[in-house]
């Protein structure tokens, strides 16, 4: 049997990006039960690419039972219904089997990834702050995308002059906004940028310089996407409520190396039931953007740990 449920779990404070702001983080949480074994999986259905809790909940209750993880992958499309269902599948096939979805998946055992925290949109005082309060860890990802953009870079710099930082604009600049930004960007030591021109309108990013690493978010999805990504990005972000799942995620991080991109592994604001499945995805990721429980000030039961070491795989209580 399947089901669906909606669920809600607060932030720890109000999240801001160009696109708009939220204090809670409102997932799908899918469960299926089979021969006394009960598997489940979340997902985060997102505005920016049509989807909302009740359209997503639709495609989910429209599969039949017993759908297999093979089936799932042309029964709906790549997206946060197509992940919900199956990374269940997956949490289910490794409880049934008394092994882990790694081993099932024959991935290599896995371990902590140094994580990404991110700094929400704010005004330059506010983002020193902040930056200021998370100087210790060593990487930051700054989410920008306004023409009014470097006020706020230097105060990230300022206030935590010795962590790594990314950007990501969230599709918010124009070609001449990059263009002019892009020498401060490598001045203030920014690692890379993310998706900095509107996904269909980032052919540009093939004819001008590309000083620092650009990686390409909103404009990838899965594995088909990818060709059309060459020569206008160096890096590829993937998330499992785009790829559809973990099952095309490891078919599109395979595909991403095969034709020459950095990996970023990212993810919607969702708990540690959306994390557990891309901490395996993110093994051999360059940059690991997994935060997302961090923000909240409410998480799942046995969640996942974040330590000094980054983000641990999941235990089995949890999932996979």
């Amino acid at each position: 049997m399947l089901t669906v449920t909606p669920e809600s779990f607060a932030l720890s404070q109000t999240f801001t990006i160009s696109r708009g702001s939220k204090t809670h983080a409102h997932v799908l949480t899918v469960r299926i039960a089979r021969g006394g074994v009960m598997g489940w999986g979340e997902c985060v259905p997102y505005a920016r690419y049509g989807e909302t809790l009740e359209s997503v909940a639709a495609q989910i209750a429209s599969l039949p039972d017993g759908i297999t993880r093979t089936q799932l992958q042309s029964a709906l499309p790549p997206g946060a219904a197509r992940n919900a269902v199956d990374c269940a599948l997956w949490d289910l096939a490794a409880k049934a089997a008394g092994k882990r979805v790694w081993q099932l998946a024959g991935l290599a055992a896995p371990g902590p990834k140094v994580v990404t925290y991110t700094l929400s949109l704010d005004t330059p005082e506010a983002m020193r702050a902040m930056a200021a309060r998370h100087a210790h860890r060593p990487v930051l990802k700054i989410k920008l995308g306004t023409p009014d953009d470097m006020p706020r870079l230097e105060a990230v710099r300022a206030g935590a002059p010795k962590s790594k930082i990314l950007i990501d604009a969230n599709e918010g600049w124009t070609p001449e906004i990059y263009s002019d930004l892009a020498p401060h960007l490598v001045r203030l030591g920014v690692a890379l940028v993310e998706q900095p021109l509107p996904a269909g309108k980032d052919d540009m990013l093939a004819e001008i310089a590309r000083p620092l690493p650009v990686c390409a978010d909103e404009s990838c999805f899965d594995a088909a996407s990818l060709p059309a990504l060459k020569d206008k990005y160096d890096m590829v972000n993937l998330k499992l409520d785009k790829t559809g799942g973990l099952t095309e995620g490891l078919r599109t991080r395979d595909a991403a190396g095969q034709l020459g991109f950095g990996l970023m592994v990212g993810c919607m604001v969702g708990s540690s039931l959306a994390m557990a499945p891309a901490v395996l995805l993110a093994q051999t990721a360059q940059e690991t953007d997994l935060d997302a429980p961090l923000l909240l000030r409410e998480d799942r039961a046995n969640p996942i740990r974040y330590d000094e070491h980054g983000v641990h795989p999941s235990t089995p209580d949890l999932w996979g």
